[in-house]
């Protein structure tokens, strides 16, 4: 129930009262995650795409491209990841980035970063549910709307479940993928030879056109979209900071821990896939992975099949980890009042359900479009502006609260995030090479979520959401360590 309107900090933003059962019902469950799930969580969100995706690479850079690409997307994430390190164990929120440039930037800044999320995790499923169901057809015959609304219902009512139940559940599935990757690692190392990496014919017509750049300089720049794939949505390990055992130890452990594995594993991927079948078959095929085993050791070869079946959990173990991701960003959003508030109440499972159900509902009938590539790329669209809004919040913070309590901090410090926002500008505008349709219907999302914000949920804030109240963040921060 709301009490009074209370006087507004800055003539920007209003904020309401609310009894102290406002808070009681927006719980989550503590101690759902240490820092070996949390790696396991980092790993699931994007091991979807060592599957499928960052082979698209191949044809925008051939491999040379493409390798530069992945260096320097490495580079950022691996730096943006150090920096989010000492940001979760600071602010542990359920809110992660949005909570970071909310404390830097103020409640609009705030907003725009949370809406960038929003964009990126709400969209990735599904796209990811287009990608199930083309597999789950090359499988069983099976495809369409019947199959992305049975994985909807299946893994939102496992989220449903419990957070300790669902992350177990994931951690199985992320292992079964990682098994894939290992058994596609062994069976590609003895066919590996440099040669094939540079079988794409050159483009005379580029410039620095090469073997090695068969598309020129032009070439790094278009792949870059393809090689974040490689990444994509790591940063969300620290939308469970509320649900983490000692959010000021495991955060940093769990997220750094995650990246390494997925530099290890992306880095053997791009080189052993065209390095044992060809860049050339690899650039535009749908399951990159099964395609290099069966290119080598045949169609019907065992490891080909097992890779076939066993990787479908890759896809499967995104999905189900990104619907607890843009779960946890709307639960943020909605307690704190950016969203409407009937989005953040938890039940006795302390899971947000509305949080889960109504994005779910609106992620299965985007999937009904079919275009999953669009959807993928305008996920992309919002990773980068989050990135580079997450990194400036970094910035800010260093310099304007140099006191703040921080139990990890950044290698580096502000020289790390001023590298990897500039890189997040750079992947940035890359993406405007690959799909000029995902930037226009981003920007429509963008402008309806603004006008919300403008013309009402800034005037209805919720001052005791710990985004929002320096004295809620510092007991949040007490009460969880």
């Amino acid at each position: 129930m709301l009490e009074a309107t209370s006087t507004p900090p800055s003539s920007s933003v209003e904020y309401e009262q609310v009894s102290d059962d406002y808070l009681k019902q927006r719980q989550l469950k503590k101690g759902a995650a240490g820092w070996i799930v949390l790696a396991g969580l980092g790993v699931s969100y994007v091991i979807s795409g060592d599957f499928a995706g960052w082979n698209f690479g191949l044809e925008q850079g051939g491999f040379g491209g493409m390798l530069v690409a992945t260096l320097i997307m490495a580079i950022m994430y691996t730096f943006m990841v150090l920096s989010l390190a000492e940001l979760s164990s600071s602010l542990p929120t359920a809110g992660g980035g949005y909570s970071y440039a909310r404390r830097a930037m103020g409640p609009w800044g705030g907003y725009l970063t949370g809406t960038a999320i929003l964009l990126e995790y709400a969209i990735a499923p599904a796209a990811i549910a287009v990608f199930i169901g083309g597999y789950v057809n090359e499988l069983f015959g099976l495809d369409g709307p019947l199959v992305y609304a049975a994985f909807y219902a299946l893994f939102v009512g496992l989220h449903l479940w419990g957070a300790g139940e669902a992350l177990k559940i994931m951690m199985v599935i992320t292992a079964l993928a990682s098994l894939a990757i290992i058994a596609f690692i062994l069976g590609m190392i003895p066919a590996f030879e440099v040669d094939n990496l540079f079988d794409i014919a050159v483009n005379a017509e580029a410039v620095g056109a090469s073997s090695f750049l068969p598309e020129g300089y032009i070439g790094i720049w278009a792949a870059i979209p393809f090689a974040m794939w490689l990444f994509l949505a790591v940063e969300g390990v620290p939308l469970a900071a509320e649900e983490a055992t000692d959010p000021k130890k495991d955060m940093p452990r769990g997220i750094i821990t995650a990246m390494v594995i997925l530099l290890l594993f992306g880095g053997l991927v791009l080189v052993l896939a065209p390095g044992g079948a060809g860049a050339e078959l690899m650039k535009d095929h749908a399951a990159p992975l099964v395609g290099a085993l069966q290119h080598v050791y045949g169609e019907d070869s065992s490891v080909a099949t097992f890779v076939n079946l066993v990787g479908l959990a890759g896809l499967i173990a995104s999905f189900f980890s990104i619907i607890y991701a843009y779960s946890r960003q709307v639960f943020a959003l909605s307690r704190a009042g950016y969203l409407p508030r009937f989005l953040s109440k938890t039940g006795d499972r302390k899971v947000p359900t509305m949080a889960l159900v109504v994005p779910g509902i609106i992620g299965f009938l985007l999937s009904l479009t079919g275009e999953g590539d669009l959807m993928i790329t305008m996920a992309v669209f919002g990773a980068t502006i989050s990135y580079a809004m997450m990194m400036l919040s970094h910035i800010i913070l260093r310099v304007k609260e140099p006191k703040m309590e921080r139990p990890y901090k950044t290698p580096g410090g502000i020289a790390t995030s001023g590298i990897a926002l500039v890189l997040a500008v750079i992947a940035f505008i890359s993406t405007f090479l690959v799909s000029q349709e995902a930037a226009f219907w981003s920007a429509v999302f963008y402008a309806i979520m603004v006008a919300y914000f403008a013309f009402y949920s800034r005037h209805h804030l919720v001052a005791k959401a710990p985004e929002e109240e320096f004295e809620a963040i510092a007991k949040a921060e007490s009460e969880l360590s």
